[in-house]
């Protein structure tokens, strides 16, 4: 019988391969499955046109590493200065290929415990024990199972005739494949404006459909909307070359002939109209495969069948013991804040393996003491520590609104300083039935997307409001008994994300935590 390990991961992409860091480095019971030759065979194939949209800034001005991660949106986290993505191009968009020599480097450096040429086929539970079989019949055997294999599988919308598209993952890339053609781009996200901006010099007419109207990454603050890297085919359409992108709904899509005909009903006004095309490219996003999984552990799924549903731990709802890593755990905080992206989850990798060892291995999630004799010394010190954390912070910077730092206060005025806990999970777990305790956390302020920060106008009227002075990133600082929340303070915003004025920052701080602490 195979050797059960502790913790078995299926994928050896930047998640897979982050948690393996960190256990490895704790020296923990771990392997890696992985489908490919080697790590990363995900960006052996996508982003399909090679340009990625994940930045890549060597150049920052500053000389501190944790500064340089928040414009650092491709490294993962190590100890290690040379795994740094940054000294591998200089491109702001890098391209894929090197992001694939990065990941193999990052996997052979420690030696990570990684089996290649592993493609997970079957997943079942015996006894306890998570079963996976490979596509060579052997069998891997784990107490806990992580899967980080992001989306396996593409998602369809239920539109009658779908099954005519050509899926995103397959159509060619080659834009002389559609000379003189009519194409029919369906979806309004990144690939399928990647997809048309391929086209354009070759295509004779690009229609991009959706229901709904185009989100911009620089207004919503999400990168999983539309970027500026891709919206050039935007131009195309209003200074009128024949392209269009439609707000309707899809009825159907019937072959007649040599052409696909689409019936779409408007959403703009209440019309149904034919049209004709050569070709059509469903670029309607990607889903868990969940068809490895046996009846008894197959995870419950969310969000169109999209997504595992997960807990606040990352773990299955119905399935003890079974975790997931990586861009799957957005389903926490889908389409809001990184979860979905690397620089986003990296973070997140690093706190699912502090929950590990909390909950396996008796290892306490890492603190440090303060401590004062009097209140009053006591709010200076807690101001001072979140002022250093906050103006630093990678973590927070890149995992806004959804990572907080927590600060526990005793009954004898002790505080502890934790850093890097996911909001639910501070509320789910026993952190949150402490009797005082502060977050900390930089997020946006309530309607930051509500007007196009390009607006002069608009933003002289809400710069006149000194309500609206937290619209962007700013430091929040919450008081909560056993998950209540007591107060609110949120500081100010700053054109250059520098907190550390006395006046403006420091003081309000002190003042906000002086009173609360004499409470205890």
């Amino acid at each position: 019988m195979p050797e059960i390990v502790d913790y078995l991961i299926i994928g050896a992409g930047p998640a897979g391969l982050q948690l393996g860091y960190f256990l490895h480095r704790a020296g923990r019971d771990y392997v890696i499955l992985e489908a490919g030759e080697t790590p990363g065979t995900f960006y052996r194939d996508f982003p399909r046109h090679r340009q990625m949209i994940s930045i890549n800034k060597p150049h920052t001005g500053w000389d501190d590493p944790e500064l340089n991660l928040r414009m650092d949106w491709n490294s993962m986290l190590s100890d290690d200065p040379e795994l740094l993505f940054t000294r591998y191009t200089d491109r702001y968009f890098p391209h894929a290929d090197d992001y694939v020599r990065y990941l193999c480097d990052y996997a052979s450096r420690p030696e990570l415990n990684v089996r290649t040429n592993t493609r997970a086929v079957q997943v079942a539970r015996d006894d306890g024990v998570f079963v996976v079989t490979d596509d060579s019949g052997n069998v891997h055997r784990g107490r806990r199972l992580i899967v980080a294999t992001g989306f396996a599988a593409q998602y369809l919308p239920p539109v009658p005739g779908i099954e005519l598209a050509e899926p995103y993952a397959e159509v060619s890339v080659d834009p002389e494949d559609f000379t003189d053609q009519r194409v029919l781009i369906i979806g309004k996200g990144n690939s399928a404006f990647e997809t048309a901006d391929n086209l354009t010099e070759k295509a004779a007419v690009i229609h991009v459909v959706g229901p709904s109207a185009i989100k911009f990454a620089w207004r919503t603050h999400f990168i999983g909307h539309l970027r500026a890297v891709n919206n050039n085919f935007l131009d195309t359409y209003q200074l009128k070359t024949q392209n269009m992108v439609l707000d309707g709904t899809i009825q159907r899509i019937e072959r007649q002939g040599d052409e696909f005909v689409m019936t779409l009903s408007y959403a703009r006004r209440d019309k149904v109209v034919r049209l004709a095309y050569d070709r059509v490219i469903a670029c309607t996003g990607f889903k868990l495969d969940s068809s490895i999984f046996t009846d008894g552990c197959r995870p419950e799924l969310t969000i169109n069948d999209r997504f595992p549903a997960l807990t606040s731990e990352w773990e299955s709802v119905n399935v003890p013991g079974l975790y997931f890593a990586g861009t799957l755990t957005q389903v926490r905080d889908f389409k809001k804040y990184t979860s979905a992206f690397l620089h986003g989850f990296r973070y997140g990798v690093r706190a699912l393996w502090h929950m590990f060892e909390r909950k396996y291995e008796g290892v306490e999630w890492p603190s440090r003491e303060l401590s004062a004799p009097k209140p009053s010394e006591m709010a200076d010190e807690l101001a001072d520590a979140v002022l250093a954390r906050i103006n630093r912070t990678s973590a927070l910077w890149q995992q806004y609104g959804f990572l907080c730092d927590l600060i526990t206060v005793g009954p004898d005025g002790t505080a502890r300083y934790y850093e890097e806990m996911p909001f639910d999970y501070v509320r789910d777990s026993d952190f949150g039935q402490a009797d005082r305790y502060f977050t900390i956390s930089l997020e946006y302020g309530r309607g930051h997307s509500s007007i196009d920060p390009f607006d002069v106008e608009a933003g002289r009227a809400w710069e006149a409001d000194p309500s609206l002075d937290d619209r962007y990133l700013h430091p929040v600082v919450r008081h909560y008994h056993r998950g209540q929340v007591l107060a609110e303070l949120r500081l100010k915003e700053d054109i250059c994300n520098d907190w550390s004025g006395e006046e403006e920052y420091r003081l309000p701080l002190r003042d906000f935590l002086a009173p609360k602490l004499a409470e205890v």
